[in-house]
């Protein structure tokens, strides 16, 4: 019996030291996990319930936080034959069911819905439906017409951005936009947790689009595009292009057009106007050729006059629209939009030097930004002759994109730094350096010629009081089959404000305006594009923080001696 009583103590021992082993060892490891998340940073891993409560998709916001793109839980109609277990799959004929689908979703193809439901094979016959819809459906007693809940993408701002955020499709997969290029952060579990910020603010987005839209309408344009850039950061508050689509129904007319509607230069609605299709911008290159001209000395007197009669080299002559007298100096070039005094300015500066400043501006390659739709420009690659060199003075022989023009524009008004253009947000420590264009004294005196244009010249429809707006129109026939079409423009205005301390570029795009009632029967520039900027600055100036202030203006009391105040065209 003593025996027997020892051994037992013994294991009973025995099992105690187990049992005290094993809690610390599972308390040395919880200590090893604690200390290691604290030290790393790292999050722990979420089961399938963690999973289950968070959307399989991440959010995109703009730099506010106001919701651009989320997974939403929705109904869908679905058909499934096997519903029933024994007899047909329908209760009522496939012609009483689809005229009872038919009075829920009058958009329904009756003949499409028949033969769906008497093919016997299991499908969708709508996605995305209302919870009252779907009580409607259960109202008509088939038990195979089901409605699960699935999540779907939902665009809450409509087709507003559409061509920024792109869409995802029935597989899940992002297209054309940020959906796209977000496709691997969206789905991974930080991005699921945590929204995409983007730099676009909605509400300029908004305004954009909808003073875009109007001026479609005004001027019977067959499309638009425009593009609100900081100056400072190069980060996109807004890009627009028109007309749009809607990334919550994207029909495959939006994404392709047929060979006919090809051959008449058309573009499906889903492509992007500002970042993928490239111009000749017309005169809107004119300051561009100045500043460059500026800062390689070859114009050291902006009183220096020019002739402006019509210029012949080779078989090519370079003329103007109208007689603007026998001479111009720069800043009446600039106004009225002289071809004949920009080209013999370029022609001075040298095409080498033209086309380096070209380059620096990045157009000769595609528009730095996340998208992943970016035209590559058309550029006369080698050395540029003469002529060449005298047409892209004034805007011609070379097509950028309008995005190309918005950066350009920026460094020519923030003191010569041109820096890519970004959908994402930046922190002030996340601005790139980078590169220098122009000298900071090109750069301010630009900022004088960009705002005397708004104020003397084809810009003046673009003024809003107290908003201090500068820019530059520019209208240029597009090219065809067998040579230029003379009754099909692209016309532009690129601006920036407030110009005494710039702080953003718009650039606005009409594509083949028409001369309308609403714009005197005029279709260039200073007539769509210009006002449509004119509209835009007092709606999102505000917003922005920048007030309208009369009491203030950049000083151009240096200059206004050139320039005869009076009427002007482009």
């Amino acid at each position: 019996m003593v025996n027997v009583r020892q051994r037992s103590l013994l294991v009973a021992k025995l099992r105690s030291l187990w049992v005290l082993g094993v809690f610390v060892l599972v308390g040395v490891c919880a200590l090893g996990r604690i200390t290691y998340l604290g030290a790393t940073g790292a999050t722990t891993h979420r089961g399938e319930l963690g999973d289950a409560l968070i959307p399989a998709r991440g959010e995109i916001v703009d730099r506010n936080g106001v919701a651009l793109a989320r997974d939403f839980r929705v109904y869908s109609l679905w058909f499934n034959p096997k519903a029933m277990t024994e007899g047909p799959p329908l209760i009522h004929t496939p012609e009483e069911v689809a005229d009872g689908l038919l009075r829920i979703f009058p958009d329904l193809n009756r003949r499409e819905v028949i033969a769906q439901l008497s093919s016997g094979k299991p499908g969708y016959i709508r996605k995305s439906i209302l919870p009252e819809e779907a009580n409607r459906v259960h109202a008509l007693g088939e038990p195979a017409l089901e409605y699960p809940l699935e999540e779907t993408r939902f665009y809450p701002q409509g087709s507003m951005a559409a061509h920024v955020l792109g869409y995802v499709d029935s597989d899940g997969k992002g297209h054309i936009g940020m959906e796209q290029v977000y496709e691997k952060q969206l789905t991974s579990m930080e991005g699921r947790t945590h929204p995409a910020v983007l730099s676009l603010d909605f509400r300029v987005q908004s305004a954009l689009e909808d003073e875009l839209s109007k001026a479609m309408a005004l001027s019977h344009a067959k499309g638009a595009g425009g593009v609100v850039l900081d100056a400072d950061t190069g980060e996109v508050l807004a890009l627009a292009s028109l007309p749009a689509f809607d990334p919550n129904h994207v029909k495959p007319s939006d994404m392709m057009v047929t060979p006919q509607q090809a051959k008449e230069g058309e573009v499906p609605h889903g492509f992007n106007r500002v970042t993928n299709q490239v111009y000749e911008l017309g005169s809107t290159f004119k300051p561009i050729t100045v500043a460059a001209a500026l800062d390689a000395g070859t114009i050291t007197d902006l009183s220096r006059r020019w002739p402006a009669a019509p210029l012949h080299v080779g078989r090519f002559t370079i003329h103007d629209d109208e007689d603007l007298g026998p001479t111009l100096n720069v800043p009446e070039m600039l106004i009225h939009s002289s071809n004949i005094v920009a080209a013999q300015i370029g022609d001075e500066l040298g095409g080498d030097r033209l086309k380096k400043t070209m380059e620096s501006l990045g157009m000769n390659e595609r528009p730095q930004i996340e998208l992943p739709a970016r035209g590559f420009p058309i550029w006369p690659s080698g050395k540029w002759p003469r002529l060449r060199t005298m047409t892209v003075s004034f805007g011609h022989g070379l097509a950028v994109t309008p995005l190309h023009l918005a950066t350009a524009y920026a460094a020519l008004v923030n003191g010569g730094i041109w820096r890519p253009a970004t959908l994402d947000k930046l922190d002030p420590s996340e601005v790139p350096a980078g590169r220098r264009v122009f000298s900071a004294a090109t750069s301010a005196r630009l900022r004088q010629l960009l705002r005397m244009i708004v104020e003397y010249g084809t810009g003046r429809k673009a003024d809003a009081p107290g908003f201090r707006i500068g820019g530059k129109t520019g209208s240029a026939e597009k090219p065809g089959v067998g040579g230029y079409r003379k009754h099909a423009l692209i016309t532009t205005f690129a601006a920036a404000f407030p110009m005494d301390k710039p702080r953003y570029v718009v650039v606005a795009m009409m594509d083949e305006p028409q001369g309308t009632p609403a714009t005197s029967f005029q279709r260039t520039a200073a007539w769509n594009a210009a006002p449509a900027v004119g509209r835009l600055v007092p709606r999102i100036g505000p917003l922005l923080g920048i007030m309208p202030d009369e009491t203030r203006d950049i000083d151009i009391s240096d200059l206004r001696h050139l320039v005869p105040q009076g009427d002007s065209g482009e």
